[in-house]
């Protein structure tokens, strides 16, 4: 299951950078997609559903500090590597199918032919870099991201592999409607490979 959502994510990062927008859109959509797949898969407390006590993604939002529910790392690549990683979770968690989502934070780095090492990463300097932070209204997703060129997010990976990754992030998010910004600071994750981990 989890090959076929990677190769869904490399099918929306081709469109991404052909149509941004509507490439947006779908990374976001295989991102839910994701999300819910593996919550589904993972919600026996006996099974790889990962507490808090030993796994973790929290950062403060605006200066408000959130544990974030139904988070997933995963990634790929050839030979072994890390070509694309995906962090990504939700405020709160899901109560019932068809309710709408919480806001959501993720962040995903691309090196595609390369490998995603222990290192900073940081926009607009790799430029296929992204982070997002969505809120779902009725009327539609309220999309807060790193596509200005004014505003910086960095990512510290302090160690990666397939049993999991460890590091820091921090920056700003900006809706380019509105023009408002949100800071993200005291970011830190630790998160095993493809379970779900919640607080």
């Amino acid at each position: 299951m989890g090959g076929e959502i990677i190769n869904g994510f490399l099918v929306g990062k081709a469109r991404f950078f052909k149509n941004k927008p509507a490439g947006l859109l779908l990374i976001l959509f295989y991102t839910a997609i994701s999300a819910v797949l593996f919550s589904a898969c993972s919600s026996d407390e006996d099974g790889p559903n990962k507490t808090a006590s030993q796994y973790y993604f929290r950062a403060s939002l605006d200066g408000r500090q959130v544990d974030f529910y139904n988070v997933n790392f995963q990634g790929g690549g050839n030979d072994n590597r890390f070509e694309q990683i995906v962090i990504g979770g939700y405020e709160a968690p899901f109560l019932k199918i068809g309710q709408q989502l919480p806001p959501s934070l993720d962040f995903e780095i691309w090196k595609l032919g390369g490998d995603i090492t222990a290192g900073t990463y940081s926009t607009p300097a790799d430029q296929e870099m992204v982070a997002r932070y969505a809120v779902q209204r009725p009327e539609g997703t309220i999309l807060y991201s790193t596509r200005t060129a004014d505003d910086i997010f960095t990512v510290k990976i302090e160690s990666i592999s397939k049993s999991g990754i460890k590091g820091t992030f921090s920056g700003k998010v900006r809706n380019l409607d509105s023009g408002q910004a949100i800071a993200i600071t005291e970011g830190v994750f630790n998160l095993p490979y493809l379970d779900i981990v919640n607080p």
